[in-house]
């Protein structure tokens, strides 16, 4: 099957198609060059695609690190908001028109490394030597789809819970420790809660690996089985995590659906409408530069239910198939997966570098400005990698289809998960 086919499949499985983007270059490398990270040709422009504002002032200060080392080739940043990034790629399938290097995730991988949009590395990593032991290998193995390598990692994630020492100090209350458990952390929100302030002691957020993945894992449940085959959604402990959440707000502890979508809860915890909050360390570059919150910001483990659980991700940097470019594209991914990119990186304070040595950089840096950064490695004992099967975004449409209607109080959580694992399972049977 050609490339060009697999690209118009691969287009009528995608749930949204918007305007697309290119890749700008001028001229490619001859053929047989070395690709070494020293590039001595004419001048070519490699794109480089993201979806978070919060790091356009590092990742510009790597892209001009890389361009001292390489002054044949300048690296053009596009970035483009969460919402819009995905759309914005399937669209640029139907076109052939894909950025040069872009970010990647686990729910993506598999169907865009089999449609061909990807180019593999493993050739590259082999001949360059680089030693993918320096990299967390549960990260690794999710941008590794039937025994090649897609992607290489930039950093990783996990969640924890945020809270605001003022609101605390205000009300008497010490603050969270790792002993809290789910109910002491309602207690909690409601002795915080003060709507005659406008306070409320938590946000229930409904976010998926910010939020109540976490607490699926935490009640026994899962997502999806480890073989990729079944739903985990209609399991009564699934069911239970998820609904810890509606509890909250149907108690009055959380602003109700409709407020959240007037107004996100990570604004309302900036602005100090919220006493706490769940979110991942990819919160952290926004909330500890807050000029409001971050004389305020605490950092807590996520207080468990009847166990300890959390989940991990990554972002994983791939290099479209069809670039003119590929020498320099590949040099420029290797290098912001180096040691020397990672300690840039991790010096700035912009979150968990996947090379593991730099990760002690960004918990030194940080925890000597009072932050308790360490949460989020600690959480890694215990941690389940992200859940993902080919077509995730098709099952997590009807997941967020649904469970949209049991946080908005339209449809019970019971109702809402079966009717998730019953389109789920069709899902995944057609993979």
């Amino acid at each position: 099957m050609t490339i060009k086919k697999k690209f118009l499949i691969f287009v009528t499985i995608c749930l949204i198609a918007v305007s697309g983007t290119g890749c700008d270059t001028e001229k490619s490398i001859p053929a047989g060059s070395t690709g070494n990270d020293t590039l001595q040709d004419t001048s070519v422009v490699i794109s480089y695609a993201f979806w978070d504002e919060a790091l356009q002032p590092i990742y510009r200060k790597l892209a001009d690190e890389f361009e001292k080392a390489n002054p044949n080739v300048k690296i053009k940043l596009e970035i483009t908001v969460w919402d819009e990034y995905w759309p914005k790629l399937e669209a640029a399938a139907a076109g052939g028109t894909y950025p040069d290097v872009f970010w990647m995730n686990g729910p993506n991988i598999i169907r865009y490394a089999e449609a061909d949009i990807l180019m593999p590395i493993d050739d590259r990593v082999t001949k360059d030597n680089v030693d993918m032991t320096n990299y967390p290998q549960s990260l690794v193995k999710l941008y590794t789809v039937a025994g090649e390598k897609y992607a290489m990692p930039l950093f990783w994630d996990t969640a924890a819970l945020w809270y605001n020492k003022e609101i605390f100090d205000d009300a008497g209350i010490p603050y969270p420790d790792n002993t809290w458990d789910f109910e002491k952390l309602k207690e909690v929100a409601g002795q915080l809660t003060d709507k005659s302030k406008d306070i409320y002691g938590i946000a229930a957020k409904m976010h998926n690996q910010g939020a109540y993945y976490n607490t699926i894992l935490q009640a026994g449940g899962f997502i999806i089985s480890e073989d990729r085959k079944t739903s985990g959604f209609d399991k009564p402990e699934t069911i239970e995590g998820i609904r810890v959440w509606l509890d909250l707000i149907n108690e009055g502890l959380s602003p109700t659906f409709q407020q959240m979508t007037d107004v996100k809860p990570d604004e309302l915890f900036q602005t100090g409408r919220i006493a706490m909050i769940y979110g991942g360390v990819w919160m952290y570059p926004v909330f500890s530069r807050d000029k409001y919150l971050k004389d305020k910001l605490g950092i807590v483990v996520m207080p468990k239910l009847k166990q300890r659980g959390a989940v991990l991700h990554g972002v994983g940097c791939a290099i479209s198939s069809e670039t003119k470019n590929p020498d320099e594209a590949w040099a420029f991914v290797k290098f912001l997966s180096s040691k020397k990119a990672n300690d840039i990186f991790a010096k700035s304070g912009a979150g968990l570098s996947a090379y593991l040595s730099s990760v002690d950089l960004f918990m030194l840096e940080e925890m000597k400005k009072g932050f308790n950064v360490q949460v989020f490695t600690e959480q890694m004992e215990y941690a389940t990698m992200y859940p993902c099967s080919k077509y995730t975004l098709k099952w997590q449409a009807e997941e967020k289809k649904y469970l949209e209607k049991a946080w908005a109080g339209e449809m019970s959580v019971e109702e809402a998960c079966r009717k998730i694992a019953e389109k789920m399972n069709k899902i995944l049977a057609a993979e």
